[in-house]
């Protein structure tokens, strides 16, 4: 027996009973897989067990470090289920450790560290490159995932809603660029102002941090850094959709209905830009004045361009102005237009909220307080981000430039109505057995439910920022760990991070591309008990139960450009706020799937989790030159297995992983035929404990 400096005693595995009454990973444990911060709150929620002895050990379960004791029971109605919380905030020791409770089991080893989320905040961030349209993704940034340039969007139609004089429908114009939206290949200016918006945002707010933050992209090491070098990817895009002739903005280029599950280089419908509307308008007048004044700083490296993006929003708010109720209804459009658009609406019939948020940034980058006099930003309801609900936005940039605007703006008032409202988010905790915001009240789960979480996160962070009130702080992580694990599904919702993350996401170039794995750094869309999809491997019709990984279920399980965003902000936010030095290190990205061929098989001949001596089984369908090769997490090779030329064939090795830490691994296999043959990758995810 001893005590660890940190006053937790330890006690000797052998006088416990682990390993009799707790043999396996339990599903009843839900907690946030990628780890927790040492300095932070660490929590889990325990199902089906009160009043009970919980231990955190280490991964050869020889040391316990803390012994708590579970909180009394309750009963979480948007899942039915009876819950408890252990509680392990005490301990605040870097390492790898594990959560015990006799009787149930125990959970995948998890680390406290510092910078635990980086790798999340470089991954969801790294998701926007997998999503760009009109260029090939290159081996070099997109491993795996690299693919052939789709949708190269140069020959893109007017569609005759869109005409005018100046461009009369049939009128070729060029769109290059931009972000596919989500599970589809269409681009949405509505969809991509929020967007947009939020990964400037997270800029604005924690420059230093996504100055020295890297992804491995293209454009890496240009002098911008790559948060703001992937937001312009999306924005050059947005300018091509502005009408030069008058400002105004088309709503979507689009194909006229949705396409097959098919790689983009397969969908050769004819693309359309469709009718102006005051919503886009607006979402680009915001957008390209709050980039205007972000890309100043940059002007030796892209001159001119923070001076076109303010004439482009000047533009768009001008024409907005003349045109302030042009909705976009595709419903009544059909009637009137051929052919006829089928993809998504993004409807808004409301728009004072476009011209509230447009005329913070506008006010904002020109200190022309004429934008105040036709909306005022302070006006209206608080309420969550959302693609149709952008007021907060404003005040979001009206906090986050106080001190220069005090002169013009009750900014008093901004403050007391963002903190008056996460002050109302906070005050759900206490009554929330999940001792989270999100899902305290059933109404959060919704289409797009995870989006929910990632902003009420992001708005928590924005007040803990004006109050350095550390509650706020602890929610936003609280909703972070929602999304990575601590919730009713035990899914880590982000693709290609945690233990139990999705493999069926509704996004075509994941169901499509030959490849094992979905596409990573993609937020799964989440519980949503309208189950509007009628698919029918759900679960549960209650609230937070209603999630399936299915790849035909889009209204729990596809990706959005805008569900991204705020987990970028809320990774990012926490990392600059919680990492010791406020910087990150540089990770490189490696991805270790590929196409594989019938015959051609890599397999662990031991469950997951692996203890750490296992065989690894490869069989080949013919003669090939054979790599064999593991890597952690980050892309970094470990130890190389094979290396040498073998006959076709069932083979074997033996991967002796006892130098290693705990975690999660990557055996990929490389052959290539000696014949001559394509070669093929496979690779197997592999989870150590100790």
């Amino acid at each position: 027996m001893r005590w660890f400096n940190n006053g937790f005693l330890i006690l000797s595995a052998q006088s416990l009973f682990f390993s009799t009454v707790c043999a396996q990973v339990s599903s009843d444990i839900r907690y946030n897989q990628m780890g927790f911060y040492p300095s932070m709150q660490k929590i889990a929620v325990v199902r089906n067990a009160s009043n009970t002895p919980f231990y955190i050990v280490t991964p050869s379960q020889s040391d316990t470090l803390v012994k708590g004791m579970l909180t009394a029971a309750q009963t979480w109605s948007s899942s039915g289920e009876s819950v408890s919380i252990a509680d392990f905030s005490g301990l605040k020791i870097p390492g790898t450790y594990q959560l015990i409770v006799p009787g149930l089991g125990f959970t995948i080893p998890f680390a406290v560290k510092p910078r635990v989320h980086l790798n999340l905040a470089i991954g969801s961030l790294k998701g926007y490159y997998y999503q760009r349209a009109s260029t090939p993704l290159l081996p070099a940034y997109a491993g795996t995932w690299a693919r052939a340039i789709g949708h190269p969007d140069t020959t893109v139609l007017v569609h005759p809603s869109a005409a005018t004089t100046q461009r009369p429908a049939g009128t070729i114009i060029s769109c290059p660029r931009g972000w596919y939206d989500a599970g589809d290949y269409n681009k949405y200016v509505v969809n991509s102002g929020i967007s947009t918006y939020t990964l400037l945002s997270a800029y604005e707010w924690f420059p230093e941090f996504c100055d020295q933050l890297t992804t491995n992209i293209p454009e890496s090491g240009n002098g911008i850094p790559d948060i703001l070098n992937e937001a312009l990817w999306n924005i050059r895009w947005l300018m091509t959709m502005q009408d030069p002739n008058d400002g105004g903005v088309y709503h979507k280029c689009t194909d006229a209905n949705f396409d097959a599950f098919e790689m983009p280089w397969y969908d050769i419908q004819t693309r359309y830009v469709v009718q102006k509307s005051t919503a886009a308008t607006l979402d680009f007048a915001a957008v390209m004045a709050q980039t205007a004044r972000i890309t100043a700083r940059f002007s030796s490296v892209i001159p001119g361009f923070s001076d076109s993006c303010k004439q482009a929003a000047l533009s768009a708010w001008n024409w907005a102005r003349q045109n302030p109720a042009v909705y976009y209804n595709q419903s009544q459009m059909n009637t009137q237009f051929s052919p006829v658009i089928n993809t998504g609406e993004y409807g808004d019939g409301n728009v004072t909220d476009e011209f509230a948020w447009a005329a913070a940034e506008l006010f904002v980058t020109t200190a022309q307080d004429s934008f105040l006099t036709v909306a005022n930003p302070l006006s209206g309801s608080v309420d969550i981000p959302a693609w149709a609900n952008v007021r907060i936005l404003g005040m979001n940039t009206f906090a986050k430039y106080s001190k220069t605007i005090a002169a013009k703006v009750d900014t008093n008032t901004v403050r007391s109505r963002l903190v008056g409202w996460t002050n109302w988010l906070t005050s759900l905790i206490p009554s929330s057995p999940y001792q989270t915001v999100m899902g305290a009240q059933s109404w959060m789960f919704s289409w797009g439910s995870n989006a929910v979480a990632a902003n009420q996160g992001m708005q928590l962070l924005i007040a803990f920022r004006l109050t350095q009130d550390s509650t706020y702080l602890r929610a936003a992580l609280g909703n972070l760990d929602y999304l990575l694990g601590r919730n009713g599904t035990t899914y880590c919702f982000v693709t290609g991070f945690g233990n139990r993350s999705p493999q069926h996401i509704h996004h075509r170039i994941s169901g499509s591309d030959g490849i094992a794995a979905p596409v990573p750094g993609l937020l799964a869309g989440g519980p949503n008990p309208g189950e509007e999809d009628g698919v029918t491997t759900y679960p549960s019709s209650l609230p937070a139960l209603a999630y399936t990984d299915d790849q035909n279920a889009y209204a729990c399980n596809e990706i959005a450009i805008n569900w991204n965003a705020p987990l970028v902000y809320l990774a990012i936010g926490l990392e600059a706020i919680l990492s010791p030095d406020g910087l990150p290190t540089s990770v490189p990205q490696k991805n270790l799937e590929s196409i594989v061929p019938n015959g051609f098989a890599l397999y662990p001949s031991c469950p997951n989790p692996f203890n750490p001596s296992t065989t690894l089984r490869y069989d080949l369908p013919n003669e090939s030159k054979v790599m064999l090769k593991v890597y952690d997490m980050l892309g970094k090779e470990v130890s190389t297995l094979v290396n040498h030329s073998e006959a076709a064939g069932n083979h074997h090795v033996v991967f002796n992983a006892g130098n290693l830490p705990s975690g999660v691994y990557f055996a990929r296999l490389t052959a290539v035929p000696n014949n001559g043959g394509k070669m093929y990758i496979q690779s197997q995810k592999m989870l150590l404990a100790k």
